[in-house]
């Protein structure tokens, strides 16, 4: 009874077969959530590596791309700009030349008028005729310049002077720049060529040798000598590019011959970026005259043949204007021998420094700038300090009175346009003008002057101020270096 009373009063526990489960279920969950957190702790374990890294090395790495920036574009500047481009021809495989414009300079093309102030006035730089009377200018071919010289005779091979010491030369000689086109000026013929004879006067002024180059076709020579008056430039050893002359009257282009003097290495630098020459011999308004056999390795001296001595190159010439192959004329050449020569009375007209006046200061820069070896420029003014070049930075005792054009100022003079008659005293001028560049440094500023101080006899010279020659061309600078002759 009591035992069944126990029984009765016992509670019953229910057991399930799925409790197993469910608490297998529960481990399961938990080391899924487990290994969740684990894995979002490595996630935040690199993340925060990876930043410490930056915030450590952070100055190295900009500095790294800052040096790769700078590499890229001096690759880029260093660069120059072709423009020619090489394509593969897709039928023949072969190489074919693609010409791409390039950008026109600037300056180039530009007309409006250069200005300056003139006792509170405003008044252009050059003063040409109108428009209507450029056309009918011509030629005063009764005006002839008194001239204290009749004659010059150039020493040649053929017509030896006689202290010509008959020395033999080798074109392109290391030692001396003198050679068979120059002949050999010695120190005596140098000095006596200064010594201006009233009648006769005797010097050296290239071609001594038919031998010494700067060969011309019969072609190019019957055509220099036709020209009664000639605008010329050149361009030797791949140089600078050809501008075509604007601001032309009718009447200058039937009188006025435009001549460029080129040498091969142009000539195919040209031809390479489209400037085909004509069958004529023309490109635009400039008649092309190929030179061959230049006498000098330095081309800046090839360049002073046409420059200098435009009077035997053009032997039948009264009048050439000079101008350098960086830069673009601009105003017609009947207007500007009138206003630069025959309104001043002068057989002579070249630009003014725009930066120094003296002869020594000159030195000073061009070595500073590297355009000659301080070793040349050391001799060429010691020779001029010897025979008393003085350091007075005026012509004359003159100062550069900058409202008259033909007022003589300073002598030093910057030389890229040189507008001259062609009379016996220019043209011995420019024969010693040459035989200084040949004998010192090719840097025509610094013996400019010296011959100008020596021929004291030489007369009419217009030393024209910069507004001037700003107003004459374009300057768009020298846009490639010359390639130099190998002997």
């Amino acid at each position: 009874m009591s035992s069944s009373s126990m029984l009765n009063n016992s509670v019953s526990i229910t057991v399930s077969d799925d409790e197993p489960d469910e608490f297998v279920n529960k481990l399961r969950a938990r080391a899924r959530r487990k290994r969740k957190k684990i894995g979002l702790r490595g996630k935040t374990s690199f993340s925060h590596i990876v930043l410490k890294k930056l915030l450590r090395w952070w100055p190295f790495l900009l500095f790294l791309l800052a040096a790769g920036l700078l590499i890229f574009e001096a690759s880029r500047i260093g660069r120059r700009p072709s423009s020619v481009v090489k394509n593969s021809n897709p039928v023949t495989g072969n190489k074919t030349n693609k010409v791409v414009e390039k950008k026109p300079p600037t300056n180039l093309n530009r007309l409006d008028l250069v200005t300056h102030v003139v006792h509170g006035v405003r008044e252009p730089c050059l003063k040409l005729l109108p428009t209507e009377e450029l056309e009918h200018l011509d030629f005063p071919m009764d005006k002839v310049p008194a001239d204290p010289i009749k004659q010059v005779v150039y020493i040649t091979e053929a017509n030896p002077a006689s202290v010509d010491d008959g020395m033999s030369f080798e074109q392109h000689s290391g030692a001396s720049r003198f050679n068979l086109f120059t002949g050999n000026q010695s120190l005596k013929q140098r000095d006596e060529s200064f010594k201006v004879k009233v009648m006769d006067a005797s010097i050296h002024c290239g071609f001594y040798s038919d031998k010494g180059g700067f060969r011309i076709s019969v072609e190019d020579r019957s055509y220099m000598e036709s020209c009664k008056a000639v605008v010329s430039t050149c361009a030797f050893g791949g140089g600078d590019d050809l501008y075509q002359p604007i601001g032309m009257s009718e009447s200058s282009l039937k009188k006025v011959c435009f001549v460029a003097f080129w040498d091969e290495i142009t000539l195919a630098s040209q031809e390479a970026d489209g400037h085909k020459v004509g069958d004529d011999h023309y490109i635009g308004k400039w008649r092309i005259i190929l030179v061959k056999n230049l006498p000098f390795t330095d081309q800046r001296l090839n360049g002073k043949i046409p420059k200098m001595l435009a009077h035997r190159l053009f032997p039948n010439s009264r009048y050439s204007i000079w101008v350098d192959s960086k830069s673009q004329l601009r105003r017609d050449p009947l207007g500007v021998l009138d206003a630069l020569l025959w309104r001043s009375n002068s057989v002579l007209a070249i630009s003014e420094h725009g930066a120094r006046s003296s002869v020594y200061d000159e030195a000073k820069a061009v070595v500073k700038k590297n355009k000659a070896t301080p070793e040349e420029v050391a001799v060429q003014i010691a020779q001029y300090r010897q025979d008393g070049l003085p350091e007075d930075k005026r012509f004359n005792g003159k100062k550069v009175n900058h409202s008259h054009t033909h007022y003589i100022g300073a002598a030093l003079s910057e030389a890229s346009i040189i507008v001259r008659e062609h009379t016996p005293s220019t043209n011995l001028l420019m024969c010693l003008w040459f035989n200084e560049v040949v004998r010192f440094t090719s840097r025509d500023q610094l013996s400019f002057p010296y011959v100008l101080w020596r021929f004291k006899e030489f007369r009419n010279i217009n030393m024209f101020p910069v507004c001037t020659r700003k107003d004459l061309v374009n300057s768009m600078g020298h846009i490639r270096k010359a390639k130099p002759l190998t002997s």
